[in-house]
């Protein structure tokens, strides 16, 4: 039986930002591959999401194309205050809730405020 995660609605959300035009200044100026490794509660079996700057895709699975710029760690929950701007990614990161792989100046370049406001859409 899958889990419903929370995130789920947020990559949508991303998704259809990501065809605005501002989304697509952005993908111009990031041009980056990102996986998120999401799960539903501290153990289970992590959920991939790719969200492909390059392609403006966001796909649920692993990225296919090779290895992705930088790779993200979370809980469900935590993914979903990161994306609200209720979780810093750098004090998420230091408390061991967020992990990363991959490279870290890519790392850098996915800021919550990549995340649409629910209210631009």
């Amino acid at each position: 039986m899958a889990t419903e995660l929370k995130s789920e609605s947020v990559f949508d959300l991303l998704k259809r930002f990501l065809e605005t035009d501002e989304g697509i200044e952005l993908r111009k100026k990031i041009n980056l591959v990102y996986q998120f490794n999401i799960a539903p509660k501290k153990i289970g079996i992590d959920v991939s999401y790719t969200v492909n700057l390059k392609k403006g895709e966001v796909n649920k699975g692993p990225y296919e194309g090779g290895k992705p710029d930088a790779t993200f760690s979370l809980k469900d929950e935590d993914f979903v205050k990161l994306a609200e701007g209720k979780l810093n990614p750098q004090i998420a990161f230091m408390r061991g809730t967020l992990k990363i792989k991959g490279s870290l100046s890519a790392a850098q370049k996915f800021t919550p405020d990549i995340f649409p406001k629910p209210s631009k859409l």
